[in-house]
């Protein structure tokens, strides 16, 4: 017979339970539709940016703060505050309960916001994977890739979607044998044939895909994708697809219009060419001296010999 539970161990798993059906809802949430990533002008810079309890650009608070949780700027007398407020509604700081750590936004001092909103905050582990600032980092908001359903930031969100559906590979096959790669993990950016895709560390749950064997990432099916290889430019084939008249030596044409127009990884000024030509100058005219002299004395010589074989000949007629 098993041993009976106490309400200890009732209580325990029960806990567990919530926490990790909270960590699952954590990512089912829509991060840019939540109140602690609203949009926010402050009132004294003027500028957009994400919820927060202070400007980020001015360190300013706000005169209407936004709840991070439930999203009203004003509390009403029936609410359940902690801080009683009979007859009033509060607002302005008088609103205010917390300032979340994870997405630096007001939190209300309903006792539901406080007690709830750290635990299933959906900033709370939010780097974004391009630029890996977090949310004290910048200013701006924070979204959630369509694909690889990682963090990124706004200045990243669009350059790194664009490019989101590339495998680190050069043809759709499983990365563990040869035969074509059915599921896809869109945050290893690999593919995964039936028999690789089941893995022993993560379970598949019913009805669903079957899970990363690598990262444990759900994965789907390659041909619902729009995948692509991962393509190399260097060398000639570097800018040889841009220009549609085949010029240039041997595709170089793009390397020589970089090389021309300062592109380059080293500048070579005209100071340095026009010493090196000097140089060369003055090598060739000493070349030129020392030739001339070497023919001028072999002239000497020979004039030399004639004039003593003539002399030779006149001693021995005079004879």
């Amino acid at each position: 017979m098993p041993k009976k539970k106490t309400g200890a161990r009732k209580k325990a798993e029960s806990r567990k339970e919530r926490e990790k059906q909270t960590r699952a809802n954590r990512d089912v949430i829509d991060v840019a539709k939540h109140p602690c990533n609203f949009n926010m002008d402050c009132d004294k810079c003027q500028r957009k940016q994400k919820n927060r309890a202070f400007c980020y650009f001015c360190n300013s608070v706000q005169k209407l703060p936004v709840c991070a949780q439930c999203g009203k700027t004003k509390c009403m007398k029936s609410s359940d505050c902690v801080i009683k407020h009979p007859g009033i509604h509060a607002t302005g700081m008088a609103m205010v309960g917390a300032v979340c750590d994870f997405c630096e936004a007001w939190v209300c001092h309903g006792r539901k916001c406080l007690s709830t909103h750290s635990c299933v905050c959906p900033l709370t582990d939010a780097d974004c994977i391009e630029c890996d600032r977090a949310v004290w980092d910048h200013g701006g908001r924070i979204f959630r890739c369509s694909f690889c359903h990682n963090f990124l930031c706004e200045d990243d969100q669009f350059e790194h979607q664009a490019s989101c559906q590339v495998l680190q590979a050069e043809t759709y096959k499983c990365i563990s044998c040869n035969r074509l790669g059915q599921h896809s993990c869109l945050r290893c950016k690999a593919c995964y044939c039936d028999d690789h895709a089941k893995s022993k560390v993560f379970k598949q749950e019913k009805g669903k895909a079957p899970p990363c064997p690598k990262c444990g990432h759900e994965t789907q099916e390659t041909k619902d994708l729009s995948m692509s290889t991962r393509t190399l430019k260097f060398g000639r084939q570097a800018g040889a697809d841009d220009d549609e008249d085949d010029d240039g030596a041997s595709g170089y044409d793009a390397y020589w219009k970089n090389l021309a127009s300062g592109g380059g990884q080293r500048d070579y000024g005209e100071d340095d060419y026009d010493d090196d030509d000097d140089e060369d100058e003055e090598e060739d005219e000493e070349e030129d001296d020392e030739e001339e002299e070497e023919e001028e004395e072999e002239e000497d010589k020979a004039e030399d010999k004639a004039a003593d074989s003539v002399a030779a000949l006149k001693l021995d007629g005079a004879a």
